[in-house]
């Protein structure tokens, strides 16, 4: 048995979730260069967690659609933190609602007895701080791909 590769997902939208900071290093990776304003953060303090609509570039596909000669794509996702008690934030100003923002990562800080912290890294040395009783992360595309308005991929020079 292999493990699974980007091409193998196709065409079909993701959904998948992390319970172990690994499975959370693979959602990072897919939302990498995510972009989603302030007004697309919802904080949902009774159901003890925080969603958040994203326009995620499609990393799983950048390969094919060089090949191909096609456009890159973006899809619109939801990013899920569940079992959330507090929310903090850095370089987000929640009252500008269209306040763009982009994902560079996300990581988990463990804490006592499977609780911890899932940081949201923002570019602009901005970040979002979730404390969670124990990490519940999903992410689900809900809408189709579409072209992507740079018709680029993110880059990231290496210093």
């Amino acid at each position: 048995m292999t493990d699974a590769r980007f091409e193998e997902g196709g065409e079909q939208p993701l959904y998948l979730a992390a319970r172990e900071a690994e499975d959370l290093a693979v959602i990072s990776a897919l939302t990498q260069d995510a972009v989603f304003t302030v007004g697309d953060m919802s904080w949902q303090k009774g159901q003890r967690r925080l969603a958040v609509l994203l326009n995620r570039f499609r990393w799983e596909d950048r390969d094919k659609a060089e090949r191909e000669g096609r456009a890159f794509e973006r899809v619109r996702a939801l990013l899920v933190i569940g079992e959330a008690g507090r929310v903090r934030s850095q370089g987000v100003e929640p009252s500008d609602k269209e306040m763009v923002l982009s994902l560079l990562s996300l990581s988990f800080e463990p804490g006592a007895d499977g609780a911890g912290r899932v940081l949201l890294t923002l570019a602009g040395d901005g970040a979002v701080a979730v404390e969670v009783e124990a990490l519940e992360v999903t992410l689900k595309d809900v809408t189709k791909p579409y072209a992507a308005p740079s018709h680029k991929a993110p880059d990231h020079p290496e210093d």
